[in-house]
């Protein structure tokens, strides 16, 4: 009977891995990131259409709010992966929390049916009524409703790529090349999830009310808790370790009260982990780099967890401290996507929306690069990646940082496509007489789908590479940690984006007797080429930093194909990644 060391089924027993993980388990979890994706990715690329529209908001308002809204599912990962890392298992966390994000699309779908909880219709013939804005008590509980539903869906992205993570054995041969895979289906099943969301979802919102569609995407998370509760006997569960967080905040406050200590010229004199913790946690070796660290571990006859630390837990501080670099070039290379993906819909809006007799909403557009997606990952997961590995070696094909860089790059292309599309766009309008419009701009809104097949190259590259490579460089204790980062990498920057709409509306405002770039509600008076023009030159900047330190950084484990359990491919850790 197989095994996997440190790892329980439900009971808390020792898993066989004949009955538990693998990819049966993992079907499970691609089943709740489907349905759940399903209506986050709808919502998100088409909740600046609501706010718009229902809503009453104004460019501006309309693009910070969605921005944050994307933030925010993001950013509460982070909690929920201290969690599960710390004090309760994965699955108990996910399904603690999934519920909250039901309640939110809940009281979206309450807010969006009952008329007197949003603004009254604009009536366009009446040119003296006002088109009042949401505000009162009805903002603060359309704030509700969308920030109810990152608390839940955090949780998901948090522990949902390392639960997956936690079914393969990565000194098995077959199941390391399965883990490598799972990733990739991963994304799949994020892909697949978008293509429901943006074809049905979309499609349900905007013809059959929000209301509907709101209780719709609260349904299919429900659905997706369902299947992936169904789950539960066949998964692999690692147990808490507790809180990695005080781990590094305890190396930190020892390292600086032993300053002044010299090490011992012998490495196997700092303090070792104890017998009692090694069978609970990964065991980690001295590396060489921020020596200054390892004086945590140094004996100086003073005892407790915040003056004396095992070189297990300076090594965890030092992984987190090496993936910094990586982290911050990171966010400022994912600036501009969910500003693209906000702005391509406004902009979809006023152009020519007609496929054939069938009018489509902007928002569907991206159903383009999401089946390009769903095509480009299946291809290279079965094909590219086997033939690269026979060549490189690589277990992935290539390194997980060669692959970020692929995707910022094509983020840098689409940028600077998005600006030259929106000159074309004002050109039109300016031509035809209809500056003032809000629609009906005789250019075809497909003149968009050439960024969005970039951005979809983005998602199949970085979005991949980024949560592979956090979720593999963090220890065994800081998994879900691990995974969270890569989401707190796309909040960040999608905050960013949301001041840096602000900056540059304040510093353009009134410089030459207008409004700023992306002030007011009239797309065409506004400057979002120039803007366009900025993100661009920020996305190339972030390129150079990125692969700066890209490479310069020191995998730390090896992604060689393992031949077999004992015997490794000699590792080539150390050599430039790109």
């Amino acid at each position: 009977m197989g095994s996997s060391s440190g790892l329980v089924d439900w009971r808390g027993r020792p898993v066989n891995t004949k009955k538990h993980g693998g990819v049966r388990a993992s079907i499970f979890i691609h089943a709740l990131v489907l349905l759940s994706n399903a209506a986050n990715i709808a919502n998100i690329l088409n909740l600046v259409s609501y706010l718009r529209n229902e809503m009453h908001m104004d460019v501006a308002r309309a693009s910070t709010m969605a921005s944050n809204f994307f933030a925010a599912l993001q950013m509460f990962s982070i909690p929920a992966a201290f969690l599960a890392d710390s004090y309760i298992k994965r699955f108990y966390t996910v399904l603690i929390f999934g519920p909250i994000e039901i309640l939110g699309y809940i009281l979206l779908a309450v807010q969006a049916h009952v008329p007197s909880l949003h603004p009254p219709p604009c009536n366009p013939v009446q040119q003296t009524t006002t088109c009042d804005s949401l505000h009162g008590s009805n903002l603060s509980l359309l704030l509700l409703g969308l920030y109810l539903i990152p608390i839940g869906d955090g949780a998901a992205r948090a522990c949902l790529p390392a639960l997956g993570g936690e079914q393969f054995n990565k000194s098995d041969p077959v199941e390391q090349r399965q883990e490598a895979s799972f990733f990739n289906w991963y994304t799949f099943a994020v892909s697949t999830g978008g293509f429901v969301g943006l074809v049905f979802v979309v499609w349900v919102e905007n013809s059959k009310g929000w209301d509907i569609g709101f209780v719709v995407c609260a349904l299919c998370v429900l659905l997706g808790m369902l299947i992936w509760i169904a789950g539960f006997p066949f998964y692999r569960n690692q147990l808490p370790t507790g809180s990695p967080i005080t781990r590094i905040l305890q190396v930190l406050v020892a390292a600086f009260k032993k300053r002044r200590v010299k090490l011992p010229e012998n490495p196997s004199d700092l303090k070792q982990i104890n017998h009692d913790e090694a069978s609970a946690i990964e065991i980690l070796h001295r590396t060489q780099g921020f020596h200054c660290l390892d004086k945590a571990a140094v004996d100086t006859g003073k005892t407790g967890a915040w003056s004396a630390c095992s070189i297990t837990q300076v090594e965890e501080t030092k992984i987190i401290l090496r993936m910094v670099p990586i982290f911050l070039s990171a966010i400022l290379g994912y600036i501009p996507v969910p500003l693209i993906l906000n702005f391509t819909v406004q902009q979809g809006n006023t152009m020519d929306t007609r496929l054939g007799s069938i009018h489509i909403s902007p928002a569907t557009l991206f159903v383009i690069p999401t089946v390009f997606q769903m095509v480009i990952l299946v291809v290279y997961d079965r094909f590219i990646v086997p033939f690269l590995r026979r060549i490189t070696g690589y277990v992935g094909g290539v390194t997980h940082l060669q692959r970020i860089a692929i995707g910022f790059l094509s983020a840098t292309v689409a940028t600077g496509i998005a600006a030259l599309v929106e000159i074309k766009r004002k050109k039109v309008a300016e031509d035809n007489g209809l500056m003032d419009a809000t629609s009906g701009i005789p250019i075809s809104v497909f003149w968009l789908t050439v960024q969005f097949f970039l951005l979809g190259i983005v998602d199949v590259t970085s979005f991949v590479g980024l949560l592979e490579f956090f979720y593999s460089e963090a220890s065994m204790g800081m998994k879900s940690i691990g995974s969270s980062i890569f989401y707190c990498i796309l909040g960040v920057s999608a905050w960013l984006g949301s001041l840096l709409i602000q900056l540059a509306n304040r510093v353009t405002r009134h410089s030459d007797g207008t409004g700023g770039w992306l002030d007011g509600t009239n797309l065409n008076r506004g400057k979002l080429d120039r803007f366009y023009g900025l993100l661009a030159v920020l996305e190339l900047v972030s390129l150079f930093i990125y692969v700066f330190f890209a490479r310069r950084y020191v995998y730390r484990n090896d992604q060689k194909v393992v031949v077999d359990e004992d015997n490794k491919v000699p590792s080539e850790r150390g050599i430039n990644d790109i």
